[in-house]
């Protein structure tokens, strides 16, 4: 089943993307120890974590993240490892790496590398396209493929940056695959909702940041799970990951312009 829509109508106004304000030099969870070390009254072990983060994964490491007021936490699930930050309070896990605003950079996070290596190709047209979000032209010549997570930040970057660039190359289809990752337990029911609804709307508002309806028997679970079957047959480890026209497989997030550049 190929979902298809108009890439277009719904630009967003303002996204933000895991962005932390702190306003003044001090801790943030009520101690108010204006100029002092934080790090040093605010501490979180392995086996507290792991109470905290149960049913997620299990811990293997933390350490001070690179914005004040987080613990960065190494999960592992079925082993494979992902970075996610716990804030001072210990209230709310967040997921990670960090991305500088000014250096447009991954600053801080063990990010396990991909077993398939950025220059790896496939062959392209042994993908099936089915169970796929498609933006852009359906009959054109050029196919871009993308796994995505309805939870994931970069996802959501990433997502506004298709939305140019259909209208970059109109000769384009786009072919964007739910591929939830397991560090992000909603996500799996989202793309249930999304595949099993108005997808390209859901999508959206899944990028937007806004509530989707519930998940309920109507909201297929083969779909979701013949993609994350498919992307795992091609090492993707991380989202967003993109599958060029050439084959080249790639992770991470790119803008329009450099995706452009890639498609030739």
């Amino acid at each position: 089943m190929v979902r298809t829509g108009i890439a277009s109508v719904f630009f967003f106004a303002i996204m933000v993307v895991s962005v932390f304000a702190m306003p003044h030099e001090e801790c943030t969870d009520g101690s108010n120890r204006s100029g002092s070390d934080c790090t040093s009254c605010h501490t979180l072990t392995i086996d507290e974590a792991n109470k905290l983060l149960a049913g997620v994964g299990e811990v293997k490491g933390i350490k001070q993240a690179v914005v004040r007021g987080l613990f960065e936490v190494t999960v592992e699930n079925n082993g494979k490892q992902a970075v996610a930050y716990v804030d001072y309070a210990k209230k709310h896990l967040l997921p990670g790496p960090i991305f500088s605003l000014e250096t447009k950079q991954i600053v801080n996070g063990t990010v396990v590398p991909p077993k398939l290596p950025q220059s790896a190709k496939v062959n392209i047209d042994s993908i099936p396209l089915s169970n796929s979000i498609v933006f852009g032209n359906p009959s054109g010549k050029k196919k871009l493929i993308v796994f995505t997570d309805p939870e994931c930040p970069f996802c959501a970057k990433l997502h506004m940056e298709l939305v140019k660039l259909v209208y970059m190359e109109p000769d384009l289809a786009i072919y964007v695959k739910m591929f939830p990752l397991k560090m992000h337990p909603a996500a799996y029911d989202k793309a249930r909702v999304i595949l099993g609804g108005d997808s390209v709307y859901l999508l959206n508002k899944a990028f937007a940041g806004e509530p989707l309806p519930a998940a309920t028997d109507k909201d297929a679970r083969g779909p979701v799970d013949e993609s994350i079957k498919l992307g795992e047959s091609l090492e993707i480890t991380a989202t967003p990951a993109l599958v060029l026209p050439d084959g080249t497989v790639m992770m991470g997030f790119r803008e329009a312009a450099e995706l452009k550049k890639l498609l030739k």
